[in-house]
């Protein structure tokens, strides 16, 4: 079984204690984001689990613990997120220099084939217009050759909370371009992009994306790869693609261990945090003792 770490939080950044207490015990609980009542044990053993994909903006907390993992004999690897956004878009993550040295540590430790860059997601607004995203490209990917194979890009998704918290943003300030994905701009933002991505010795791909953007030079990726997790490891997981993802993603079958309305980070265009106050409720209520993580 692959383990996601996890597409609902921030395991790494905020609860990396509780992961490896889990770790020692074997196994975790988790609870279905949809019907709360459902329940699964989840084993953590090295037997049972093909591979961690762990998912981060913020991954130096878990750093330290890493060799643990190494000792046990388990196979991992990082999506980082890391973009260069105003605060009011992402105002609990660390400055970006310290993302980025914190990057160029982990591809340094881990190889740069396991640790996946994602410029995620892309918001087209009045401050964060096309130009913006081509320049704060160029910019990161320069910061980043070298510690990196690859990069995943995506369009931010306008989920009805999604679109609710944005509008608190600096009424009348702020104005998102829910349309982006569909307009000539956005082509050749990902054409750029693509080029930039080529010079710079990183292959580029989009994530769950109903748009096809090969003829801009962006393949359709999968961040849960199972294809990339068998050429690392020589070993043999299913690539069917998970049921339970959304319509567009290619992601390979897996076991997310996370919970929604966890994560601190504060982004408002977070599809699973909708409720940040609830966020940083849960989080100071968190006991790492638990066999649940929220």
């Amino acid at each position: 079984m692959i383990i996601s770490a996890s597409r609902r939080t921030d395991i790494p950044a905020f609860y990396s204690k509780w992961f490896f207490n889990r770790i020692r015990s074997g196994y975790c609980v988790t609870k279905n984001p949809y019907n709360p009542s459902q329940v699964y044990k989840v084993s953590l053993k090295p037997e049972d689990v093909d591979v961690f994909v762990f998912w981060s903006k913020n991954p130096e907390p878990m750093m330290p613990f890493l060799p643990m993992l190494d000792d046990s004999g388990y196979r991992y690897y990082f999506l980082f997120t890391l973009n260069d956004y105003p605060k009011e878009l992402e105002a609990n993550i660390p400055p970006l220099k310290a993302r980025l040295e914190t990057f160029k540590i982990l591809s340094g430790i881990l190889g740069r084939e396991r640790v996946i860059w994602r410029y995620d997601p892309i918001i087209i607004s009045s401050k964060t217009g096309w130009d913006h995203h081509r320049m704060k490209f160029a910019e990161l990917s320069g910061e980043l050759e070298g510690s990196t194979a690859r990069v995943m890009v995506s369009l931010v998704e306008y989920y009805r909370k999604t679109l609710s918290n944005l509008a608190k943003l600096e009424p009348g300030k702020y104005e998102f371009d829910t349309g982006a994905a569909g307009k000539a701009e956005t082509d050749s933002l990902l054409r750029s992009m693509a080029e930039t991505a080529s010079m710079r010795g990183m292959e580029i791909f989009s994530c769950a994306s109903g748009a096809d953007y090969g003829d801009a030079g962006v393949k359709a990726g999968r961040c849960i790869d199972a294809e990339l997790i068998n050429g690392l490891w020589d070993i043999n997981v299913s690539q069917k693609k998970d049921p339970g993802q959304r319509k567009f993603c290619k992601c390979a079958v897996s076991r997310d261990i996370g919970a929604n309305d966890t994560c601190i980070h504060d982004c408002p265009y977070c599809y699973a945090t909708k409720n940040h106050p609830l966020a940083t409720e849960r989080y100071r209520n968190h006991d790492p003792e638990s066999e649940y993580l929220g």
